[in-house]
């Protein structure tokens, strides 16, 4: 069965399967972050999905039960289940839906865990599902973001590469969004070593880089930016080429849309330095 997640440049065209659907919705999970933590999201572009990808993500979501309803033993699909759910969990109508769907995503990686607990993809899900649930329950969310931060720790040990360094990605996120010490785990330099480490990790995935892009942008490092500016210039057309077809238009939806939010910022940054 394909696994639908592959952690090389090069191997994006595996993903025409039907678990190789990939929406690469770090946006999604962030705007989880802020809603449930109460910050601000002045950086976030892409923050809600286009409503003509949700008929595609309710499908992956109905497939992906009824297969792990017929074998609830096979991990694997267990894990795809919980990967579909946090991918229809960003078109719910409201956080009641929102929370059904992610507490059956929860559930899934739960039990698959239960009999693999060093499976990186269950642990993964697990975390990006809570976030879905922390974006529904936001009096609890507080209390769910150690657990997110846990369990993509344990991936990233597992599996670093995993979903494009998909842990490290997170885990920059968490640090970078959540509200600093006492009330939360926020953490500039772990946030900084994180989504560094994710851009490094997997250097062509365009959500590594933007997500570092955004970041300098906020921290004002306005030389490192424009390296990373130059650079990720220099890798869209390979990136195209790498990530096309269906299984990508979500994602190259949103990618492209912070791009360009991105580079309007950064103009406007030089346009004030220059005045």
């Amino acid at each position: 069965m394909a696994t639908g997640i592959s952690s090389g440049f090069g191997s994006a065209t595996a993903c025409e399967t039907v678990f190789a659907v990939r929406t690469a919705r770090t946006a999604g999970l962030l705007l989880g972050l802020v809603c449930a933590l109460g910050i601000g999201h002045d950086l976030v572009a892409a923050d809600r999905p286009p409503r003509r990808f949700a008929q595609r993500a309710e499908q992956r979501f109905e497939e992906a039960r009824a297969r792990f309803r017929a074998d609830t033993n096979d991990t694997t699909r267990a894990w795809q289940l919980g990967q579909a759910s946090f991918e229809w969990a960003d078109f719910a109508r409201d956080n009641h839906q929102r929370a059904a769907i992610a507490t059956e995503g929860i559930a899934a990686c739960r039990l698959a865990l239960s009999r693999d607990a060093k499976l990186a993809a269950a642990h993964y899900y697990l975390g990006m599902n809570l976030g879905r649930l922390a974006q529904a329950r936001k009096l609890e969310a507080l209390g769910i973001v150690k657990e997110m931060e846990r369990r993509f720790h344990t991936a990233c040990q597992l599996q670093e590469a995993f979903d494009y360094a998909g842990p490290d990605r997170n885990l920059g996120l968490l640090y970078w969004r959540a509200p600093g010490w006492p009330a939360s785990i926020g953490s500039r330099p772990q946030a900084r070593a994180h989504l560094e480490r994710a851009a490094k990790l997997s250097a062509d995935y365009p959500d590594n880089r933007l997500n570092f892009m955004e970041a300098l942008l906020q921290w004002k490092e306005a030389e490192r930016l424009g390296q990373e500016v130059e650079a990720y210039t220099e890798l869209l057309p390979r990136a195209r080429q790498a990530f096309a077809g269906v299984a990508w238009e979500q994602s190259w939806d949103e990618w492209d849309q912070r791009w360009q939010h991105l580079r309007a910022a950064v103009d406007r940054q030089k346009k004030r330095a220059a005045d």
